[in-house]
């Protein structure tokens, strides 16, 4: 096979994908579409509308927690810096022959 032709080849499945992933999504959307209107003719549809806003905020809620990772603590990544600052401080300031923290 030369490169030419797996080249052609790689063009090939790449079109296949998307043309399969287009009509997947067209596929979805009119079941979506299907769906909705068989609920917005139901009584019930407000409910229906906030219990999919919640259930909607939850997911959104636990893929943040999945994907994000935590922010430090503010208050003690500043203690940490506050105490660098200080160890810095007592090495450049410490008189030959004296520990850090002597008051003699």
């Amino acid at each position: 096979m030369t490169s030419a032709h797996g080249s052609r080849g790689l063009d090939e499945q790449a079109v296949l994908l998307v043309a399969g992933l287009a009509d997947l999504a067209v596929t979805t959307i009119g079941s979506a579409v299907g769906t909705l209107q068989g609920l917005v003719r139901r009584a019930d549809g407000p409910d229906i509308a906030r219990d999919a806003q919640r259930d909607l905020m939850a997911r959104g809620r636990i893929a943040l927690d999945r994907y994000a990772a935590a922010p430090a603590a503010h208050l003690e990544v500043l203690a940490r810096h506050a105490l660098a600052a200080q160890h810095s401080m007592a090495q450049h300031t410490t008189a030959p022959g004296t520990a850090p923290g002597d008051d003699a």
